[in-house]
């Protein structure tokens, strides 16, 4: 089978959603199925075609993010039309709109979508819109995350929170007052929402160690910690940290299969939702503050049975939770047969 993913960017471009598509994809060729993805090119030296992990990626030039880039898309993409029209599956991560041309061109060709998170708080209507049509023009889609039927009107076809790869060696081993951040350093992810967590955290815990891995519009805000830029695998470095603060998906996935406790804090009701409505959140501590989360980060630490009863528990929820099972959900969704995972 032939899989055509259009996804907005790719590796080496660093994220979540490049994460999902590049695991997904792997899946899908050890599986034996051909794997073209087509992304922008958003850095020139990249080159036009590569292939990457046996997966044909093909770049765009989308240029500047304005009214005018949508047609640069369309004009390239019809100068690649024939990846479309020799694709067996077509799935567009998030960025259906690039597709919206040859939905019509080619009306008996299945097309599916992924909803990946959220853009902003407030939500907007345009972006409630945008969504809605395009899981009315799509044959099916996936929603990463319950908290989008709240807030996006969304009829999920199937519910995703993502996948893990289980590391090969990992303990439960409370030994260091310590936690790790990593991700993008912006409003998002409360990157200074923990910060300021810290800065309480230290007040009674002066030793308290604390690492940022991430790059981002806030990371001048953040002189007196430790900052390193984001890398390849950054979940890697939770065997050296005891806690985990982080408020997405993909990364509490990893700090859950690493068997560390996750701290995730929330400042906004649409955050709140999309961390109490998850599978996990019985597994991780959520705070809508600083102070909150400094009050249960004591208390755990005060608690190291307490603390290993939602490690045990996070680590048995994210051994369920492969991807290799995500895979299995695309497969599922492309033959028509509805499955939800990680309920």
């Amino acid at each position: 089978m032939n899989v055509l993913f259009f996804s907005n960017y790719f590796y080496p471009h660093i994220g979540g959603v490049e994460k999902h598509v590049l695991e997904v994809s792997k899946e899908l060729i050890r599986s034996g199925h051909t794997v073209i993805v087509v992304t922008q090119q958003f850095d020139k030296k990249l080159p036009k075609f590569e292939k990457y992990k046996n997966i044909s990626v093909h770049r765009i030039s989308a240029g500047k993010l304005n009214w005018f880039q949508k047609f640069r898309i369309w004009k390239e993409l019809f100068h690649n039309i024939s990846l479309i029209r020799n694709a067996d599956v077509i799935h567009c991560h998030d960025v259906f709109f690039w597709y919206l041309p040859f939905r019509f061109l080619f009306f008996w060709k299945k097309v599916f979508v992924t909803f990946h998170g959220y853009e902003s708080f407030p939500v907007s209507f345009k972006n409630v819109v945008v969504r809605k049509c395009a899981e009315v023009l799509a044959s099916g889609n996936i929603c990463i995350g319950d908290f989008m039927k709240k807030w996006y009107s969304a009829n999920p076809t199937i519910v995703s929170y993502g996948g893990v790869v289980l590391p090969k060696k990992n303990s439960f081993s409370p030994v260091s007052s310590s936690a790790l951040f990593y991700g993008r350093l912006d409003d998002q992810t409360n990157i200074r929402e923990y910060g300021q967590a810290v800065k309480l955290i230290r007040k009674q815990i002066p030793n308290f160690k604390f690492k940022i891995i991430g790059e981002g519009a806030y990371r001048h805000m953040l002189k007196n910690e430790v900052v390193e830029k984001f890398t390849k695998n950054p979940e890697k470095e939770l065997r050296f940290f005891r806690f985990a603060f982080l408020s997405r998906y993909l990364s509490i996935l990893e700090s859950l299969a690493a068997r560390r406790l996750v701290f995730a804090l929330y400042d906004n009701n649409i955050k709140e939702d999309y961390l109490r409505m998850s599978p996990f959140a019985n597994c991780i501590v959520t705070a809508g503050s600083p102070e909150e989360l400094c009050e249960k980060l004591t208390f755990y630490l005060s608690n190291p049975k307490k603390e290993k009863q939602l490690v045990d528990k996070g680590y048995k929820l994210a051994q369920e939770n492969t991807w290799k099972k995500v895979c299995e959900t695309y497969q599922a969704l492309w033959r028509n047969k509805s499955a939800i995972i990680m309920r």
